[in-house]
């Protein structure tokens, strides 16, 4: 993933879950985007 840090191993980066919350997505709409995530991972 180019370096940026990733979420327990996940080919999902740090970078984009912040994005997605600071765009004003919630959580529930996060974990439903990524299923494989758990509401740990974002919390």
């Amino acid at each position: 993933m180019g370096g940026c840090p990733c979420i327990r191993g996940l080919r999902v980066t740090v970078g984009t879950i912040v994005g997605l919350l600071a765009a004003g997505h919630d959580q529930d709409e996060v974990l439903a985007a990524y299923p494989y995530l758990e509401r740990d991972d974002i919390s």
